[in-house]
């Protein structure tokens, strides 16, 4: 662990050494080095999302689908809301509605009741 605490340190101070000495000799090709670095990042940035969508995007029928999605979406969240905030508001003047509870229907096995219960059940 400490091998490379001294190793990321020389590293951090060779760099700060090399932009300070680079700053002081020649800012404007510092500037443009930034600047072209910038530039291959963001055409990198926009190759790599143009390969990983593939096809997506190229067909009519996935764009009108992503479009109906996107409102179907936008419907049921302000369905939800709504929902939310009237029933989140208690109604003092509606009455309780006390309904009875429903008799089971319990029906009665026949069988043998004076049966002994021995250990071993697998006989019976």
């Amino acid at each position: 662990m400490n091998a490379r605490f001294v190793i990321a340190g020389a590293v951090i101070l060779l760099a700060s050494i090399g932009l300070v000495s680079t700053l002081i000799g020649d800012p404007l090709a510092l500037l443009q080095r930034i600047l072209v670095y910038a530039a291959i990042a963001v055409i990198i940035y926009f190759v790599f999302r143009k390969v990983m969508m593939g096809g997506k995007g190229k067909n009519k029928d996935q764009k009108a689908f992503l479009k109906a999605a996107k409102q179907s979406k936008k419907r049921y969240n302000k369905k939800t809301t709504a929902v939310k905030a009237k029933t989140n508001a208690p109604n003092p003047f509606r009455k309780k509605s006390h309904r009875k509870k429903s008799q089971a229907n319990l029906t009665v096995i026949e069988g043998k009741k004076n049966r002994k219960n021995g250990k071993n059940r697998a006989s019976l």
